[in-house]
């Protein structure tokens, strides 16, 4: 893997099918929760029109995108109750600094913590760690994404509601299928995916 690389080659990287095994500690409640889910990363090329459809939602210029991904999630979570569903997928779009490729802005079809729009902001890292930062109305979260390996990824979140709830997460994450192409990932609806694949959903707050 190059020592150097940019946010769009960090999602070109993670291409494919994952097992997510996750460990979600409640500060407040100083009890942990664990959880595992399947994830599907499918990369998209600046033209794609998923990704011009997010610019021009976020009222971006399309060309200033240099790609993004669909991701689609759903497994379990140790307090799940009956029949309790965790699964969804969004599209994400990388913005970049004209001077800088390693930092911009992240375009999303919709939040994790409020199904609307949201923009945030990604950064690589000196360890070439792909960091993602989202302010909400209600809440903030900070998660950084590294590759232990070709086919291993580590994942640290943290979010912080503005009444003081705090929950801490970090997930392993093994690849159990190589990268997908685009084109088949593209036009699955989160509906779409509920028979695919073999656990029940599993929402993340932050992301893929």
């Amino acid at each position: 893997m190059d020592t150097i690389m940019d946010a769009m080659e960090f999602f070109q990287l993670s291409g494919g099918k994952w097992r997510s095994q996750r460990t979600t500690h409640h500060l407040p409640f100083r009890r942990a929760e664990s959880g595992e889910s399947e994830i599907s990363v499918a990369t998209l090329p600046a033209d794609h029109p998923q990704v011009v459809e997010i610019c021009q939602l976020h009222e971006v210029e399309p060309s200033l995108a240099v790609g993004g991904a669909q991701v689609s999630w759903q497994g379990t979570m140790a307090w799940d109750k009956t029949d309790e569903n965790h699964q969804d997928s969004t599209v994400m779009v990388i913005v970049p600094e004209s001077d800088n490729p390693r930092q911009g802005r992240l375009l999303r079809e919709k939040g994790y913590a409020e199904i609307v729009p949201v923009a945030g902001r990604f950064l690589m890292d000196d360890e070439d760690g792909l960091v993602l930062i989202t302010e909400y109305e209600t809440m903030s979260s900070h998660e950084r994404f590294s590759f232990a390996s070709k086919d291993l990824r580590m994942r640290t979140s943290t979010v912080k509601r503005f009444g003081g709830f705090s929950t801490s997460s970090i997930c392993i994450e093994t690849r159990i299928d190589s990268e997908l192409d685009h084109s088949s990932l593209a036009d699955v609806k989160p509906q779409a995916t509920k028979n695919a694949l073999e656990t029940r959903p599993l929402e993340s707050l932050l992301g893929w």
